[in-house]
């Protein structure tokens, strides 16, 4: 049986500094092999983690996004990370450690939707479908992700792990960790400001074409107008950031490194 929050861990055990990689959705802690196999990266402690109910992995009891943020403040207290990169879902996560002041260092957002207008509508679609419906909405999206892996502009190994991680999800799982992700991007809160206001140091990725999550016109000038927020845009549309730009992505953590206390 695997464990919850399994781990992939590159890097020497007494390095300066450490990073905690959370994935995104559907996806396990190797969805992150190429980012942590950049030499911009060589040196440091790379802390990869496969989240509850993602690429079959174990659903913990409460999977709301304060609960799975408290948790992966914990994880990157326990493995001394100085800054924590999250992809999609993980950079939601990641968006509530910051919020919640679960962790205090600089922070990567991959593909980050802040409202729902930022998330793909097929996406909203199965997941409320199915939990009015039954799980086979989410069943159906599960099983079309392979052929997004298959088009995928990154290695043919790193295609063939992520279809094997795409083909482990479990729709039941599926439904209730997106369920409660839906809702904590719908609340009625300005994520944008808040993220603004934080003090933290904070990096925002997104392809230039439409891609993984999106922003608003209104997110991006409160993101942009923030000092302590830095806005990537990578070109062309690219839907798994870590994956197919996983130079650009090593690159853009390696300058939060360099902020790190």
């Amino acid at each position: 049986m695997r464990e919850a929050w399994e781990r992939l861990i590159v890097g020497p055990t007494d390095a300066d500094r450490s990073v905690l990689l959370l994935p995104g959705g559907a996806c396990s802690a190797r969805s992150f092999d190429l980012v942590m196999a950049e030499p911009t990266l060589s040196g440091f402690r790379l802390v990869a983690t496969t989240l509850p109910g993602m690429a079959g992995a174990p659903v913990a009891e409460e999977v709301s996004i304060p609960a799975v943020a408290r948790r992966a403040g914990e994880l990157a207290k326990g493995n001394g990370c100085d800054v924590v990169v999250g992809f999609s879902y993980g950079a939601t996560i990641a968006l509530d450690m910051v919020l919640s002041g679960h962790f205090q260092g600089p922070v990567v957002l991959l593909g980050l939707s802040l409202t729902t207008p930022d998330e793909s509508t097929f996406f909203r679609y199965a997941v409320r479908a199915s939990q009015r419906l039954g799980r086979w909405p989410m069943a159906m999206l599960f099983r079309s992700m392979p052929l997004m892996a298959r088009s995928a502009k990154t290695t043919e190994k790193h295609k063939k792990d992520l279809i094997e991680d795409f083909k482990a999800n479990r729709a039941g799982d599926g439904v209730r960790v997106c369920g409660e992700y839906l809702d904590y991007i719908a609340a009625d809160r300005d994520f944008a400001a808040e993220l603004a206001s934080s003090g933290s140091r904070v990096w925002v990725v997104h392809a230039e074409e439409k891609g993984d999550g999106g922003l608003t016109d209104a997110e991006r000038a409160t993101l942009e107008a923030a000092p302590n927020v830095t806005l990537v845009t990578i070109p062309g549309a690219v839907f798994l950031i870590p994956d197919e730009a996983p130079e650009r992505t090593a690159a853009v953590i390696a300058d939060a490194l360099k902020q790190a206390s």
